[in-house]
């Protein structure tokens, strides 16, 4: 259906009465599950870029060979741990609202069928448009949190983009690419032997997964039923040698990508307006004969280390 994308008038918002559904994705899996993290994986920042994380690395692991002669001189043998930064940014998530006077005058008009009895399926036009605001910024900030590609402002013209996870896999070079072909368990191990030779930790960590991956996953690891009546497997963990993985059915995963993520490091990072909030409702000054409110708030990921995460990317999806 067509969205409307100006000032809603009695003409393209028409009521119609019967129950109200979508087919589109309400779920939002990974911002669930950041907020219901034992902090609330919420950060306040009064920049709109934080860091993630400072990394380091070692020198390769290798036997010295001192001899006690040379250990009268030891400054002569030393390593210093040199440090990097990593970084993302907040940007704005923003929906606005306008319903004109009309169109909440005529609340009782109804188009399509109308038998004797029926109501309005909306009672409240401006309720159910923050409500639908509301969604519209989780499924886009839930796209972000995975799909994100970061973009830092330079100017007033210029948005940031908050880095997603498919990103950071991308960035630590913790990615298989699949080729084509269809998930299997050999590409699934190089997934995991491939991030564990980057350093993740593999604390918390979850699947997400469009449908079909979802398929492929319960199809892999499925055993034959013991029942002669009931039949079928739907795979919610898998273990394996560097812990055990949670499977997360998440219509904002890309179909040819597999995403893994340590939830153990994420959290969100909210810009606070002074005196009104990270994510509020206002009215708007009147410029005619509509109510006019904006949905206003600035979050970013804070992904924690880039190598935390990976991916498996370029699946066949049929």
């Amino acid at each position: 259906m067509a969205q409307v994308t100006e000032q809603g008038t009695l003409w393209n918002l028409p009521n119609f009465s019967g129950e109200l559904y979508t087919a589109d994705a309400t779920k939002t899996p990974l911002l669930a599950a950041i907020g219901m993290m034992a902090n609330g994986g919420i950060k306040l920042a009064d920049n709109f870029e934080f860091p993630t994380s400072s990394e380091f690395d070692f020198a390769a692991a290798a036997q010295p060979a001192i001899t006690e002669t040379q250990s009268l001189t030891a400054s002569s043998y030393r390593s210093m741990g040199a440090r990097s930064q990593v970084k993302n940014v907040a940007q704005i998530f923003m929906q606005n609202i306008v319903i004109s006077y009309e169109k909440l005058a005529g609340q009782g008009r109804l188009l399509g069928i109308n038998s004797l009895g029926q109501s309005v399926a909306v009672q409240s036009e401006l309720n159910f448009q923050v409500k639908y605001a509301l969604q519209k910024i989780a499924r886009d900030l839930e796209y972000t949190l995975l799909n994100g590609t970061y973009a830092i402002s330079t100017s007033a013209a210029v948005a940031n983009g908050s880095r997603g996870i498919v990103e950071c896999a991308s960035d630590a070079s913790n990615t298989v690419a699949a080729g084509a072909v269809k998930l299997t368990k050999t590409l699934l191990d190089e997934l995991w032997q491939t991030m564990a030779g980057n350093g993740a930790a593999f604390q918390d960590m979850e699947i997400h997964v469009n449908a079909f991956q979802k398929l492929q996953i319960s199809n892999i690891y499925s055993n034959a039923p013991t029942s002669k009546t009931e039949g079928g497997v739907a795979i919610e963990e898998i273990l394996t040698d560097f812990g055990t993985m949670k499977i997360v059915y998440n219509r904002f995963a890309p179909a040819a990508t597999l995403i893994a993520v340590d939830k153990s490091v994420l959290g969100l990072v909210y810009q606070e307006v002074p005196g009104k909030g990270v994510m509020f409702l206002e009215e708007l000054g009147k410029t005619g004969a509509s109510e006019d409110w904006q949905l206003f708030g600035k979050v970013g990921l804070d992904h924690g280390p880039t190598f935390a995460h990976g991916t498996i990317t370029g699946l066949a999806t049929a």
